[in-house]
Formats: C-alpha cells, sequence, structure tokens
C-alpha cells in the first residue's frame, strides 16, 4: 500500500499538467503545420543524390535533422523550459521534488516531440526518403531478371533518368517493396503514439487531485491570468516608458488611447527584482487552507493580502 501512494503521489504532478483542451488544440495546429511543412519539403526541396553511400545519409538526414530542430525549436518556445531555468538559477533547484521535476520534464518533452512525430509519420507514410535511403540495400536475388550485383547501379533506381531502359521495370517492384516497409514503420509509429497517449490519459484520470471540472477551471484560469498578465505587462511597461521619456524631453507623443491610459493610471510604479522572482519559476498545484492556489501570482496576491513575505519565502513552491 505504501508503494502504491507513492505511485499515486508522483504520478499525481504528471496529470497536473495535462490541460486536455488547450495542449491538443495547440498541438493540433503544430501537427497540422508540421504536415504542410513536410508537403512542401518533399515537392520543392527534396532529391536523392541517388548515389552509392550516399542515399543512405542523405535519406535519414532527410528524416532526422528536421524532426531533431523541430524538437529543439518546440523545447526552446515552450514556457515551461524557462520556468525549469529559472527555478534553478533563482532557488539551485531546492523545492523542486523529484515528482515534480518528472511532470515538468515529461510536459516539456511531449509537447516538444508533437511535432517531430509527424513529421516521421508523414515521412515513412510518403515512403520517398525512406525509399531514397534503402533504395542501395536492396537484395539483387529477390529481383526477377536482374543479374548485376551492384549495389552502385540499384543506388541510381530512384533517379529513372540515370538507369538503362532494360532495368527501369525493375523500379515499380523495388519501389513498391520499399515503400511498404516505410509504411508499416509509419503506422506502427502511430499505433504506438496513440497507445501512449490514452495510457497517459489513463494515468491522468486515476491520479488526479482534482476532479474534472477544478481541473477545467484551473485551465481557465491560468490561460486568462496569462492573457491579462501579458496585455497588463505591455501597458505598464508602455507607460513607465513613456514616463522616463517626459522627464528626459519634457514631453512625449502618445496617441489618443496612451493618453487615455496615462490619464487613468496617473504613472507606473518600477517592480523590484524580488517581487519578479517571487512569481517566476516552477510551480505546481497548492492549497492554503483548503483554498486552491492556481499560480505563483494567485499565491503572491494571497501572501500579499495578508503582508507575510515571511511564509511566502517558506513556503514550498512545490510538494516533497
Amino acid at each position: 500500500m505504501a508503494a502504491f501512494a507513492l505511485v499515486s503521489e508522483n504520478f499525481k504532478f504528471v496529470s497536473l499538467f495535462f490541460k486536455s483542451k488547450d495542449v491538443m488544440i495547440f498541438n493540433g495546429l503544430i501537427a497540422l503545420g508540421t504536415v504542410a511543412s513536410q508537403t512542401m519539403y518533399s515537392v520543392f526541396a527534396f532529391n536523392c543524390p541517388c548515389s552509392s553511400g550516399r542515399n543512405y545519409r542523405y535519406g535519414l538526414a532527410a528524416i532526422g535533422v528536421p524532426a531533431l530542430a523541430f524538437f529543439l525549436i518546440g523545447v526552446t518556445m515552450n514556457k515551461s523550459t524557462w520556468d525549469l531555468v529559472s527555478e534553478c538559477r533563482l532557488r539551485n533547484c531546492r523545492k523542486l521534488s523529484g515528482a515534480a521535476a518528472f511532470a515538468l520534464l515529461g510536459t516539456i518533452i511531449g509537447r516538444a516531440v508533437v511535432a517531430p512525430v509527424t513529421w516521421v509519420v508523414i515521412s515513412l507514410l510518403q515512403g520517398e526518403a525512406y525509399t531514397c535511403a534503402f533504395s542501395e540495400f536492396v537484395n539483387p536475388s529477390t529481383l526477377k531478371g536482374f543479374s548485376i550485383d551492384s549495389s552502385k547501379v540499384i543506388a541510381k533506381f530512384p533517379c529513372q533518368g540515370n538507369v538503362s531502359m532494360e532495368l527501369k521495370g525493375l523500379w515499380a517492384e523495388i519501389e513498391r517493396q520499399l515503400k511498404y516497409e516505410s509504411q508499416l514503420m509509419g503506422w506502427m509509429l502511430v499505433a504506438g503514439m496513440a497507445l501512449l497517449v490514452f495510457l497517459m490519459l489513463c494515468v491522468k484520470r486515476c491520479c488526479s487531485p482534482l476532479g474534472y471540472q477544478q481541473e477545467d477551471y484551473w485551465s481557465q484560469y491560468r490561460s486568462s491570468e496569462q492573457a491579462l498578465f501579458e496585455q497588463t505587462a505591455a501597458a505598464h511597461a508602455r507607460l513607465l516608458a513613456a514616463e522616463n521619456v517626459k522627464s528626459f524631453f519634457g514631453f512625449v507623443a502618445l496617441d489618443k488611447e496612451e493618453k487615455e491610459q496615462l490619464a487613468e493610471y496617473q504613472s507606473a510604479s518600477p517592480i523590484s527584482s524580488v517581487e519578479w522572482n517571487r512569481i517566476t519559476g516552477v510551480y505546481l498545484y497548492r492549497e492554503k487552507k483548503g483554498l486552491p492556489l492556481y499560480s505563483r501570482l494567485n499565491k503572491w496576491a494571497k501572501y500579499s493580502l495578508e503582508n507575510n513575505t515571511e511564509a511566502m519565502e517558506k513556503e514550498m513552491d512545490v510538494i516533497s
């Protein structure tokens, strides 16, 4: 029972990072963009070298290098990546438990692999890159009417213009065999990813400490908070900049809306680095006296309202 409780405690962190609606919509857009990119690449950029020793490297590079680039871009553009970096830089990860670190890395990698996996699947289902890569490894003995045992000749088959008329008839059989292998691997990858997503959703439902309605509310809260924070931060930065520009020039050129904002808010006070650091970093679900704290900003506001900065500093950011 103790082992089960430990596993359940660890896996509940994973579930908290999977907000189904936002994640599915965002991942769907990423997948569609990747499909469009892969199609354009196949049409305009893919050209098999049709040379022994080069086909293999070029074909695998056409599948693997864009997938790696998409993965790195996905990691870089994920806000959680920089939350983790900030957490380690500001607090040396001392308040980040193993389960929380596992959950955080899981959501970063899970979001980042959508585009690479989509690229690999589409590449395999189209079969062009795989056919180019493995054409030179076709066993000549399996081809009827092919008496030349030479990988150099076979490697030229993807480029029909480099093959003699006598051998062109064999290309359809070779291409059919290689595309069968490629598409089989593609469908197996699709099945594997579908099974993995299904298992992760099962884990999410079974181990989540929150009910479905509260998880949905949390997702909406985080989205609203992020949107309002960005809008307010942009206005605050502009007003602060306007004050500094005005103090230097004696006036500042503002449009009508900005003048109305300046008249309404009067001034924008600078925010100390200490306060910025308190709302920056990794955060997982917490409660205070039975009431939920949905974000670092929510937690900061709660403790600030009580004027209890000491408790705010001592409060663990994640459950150990």
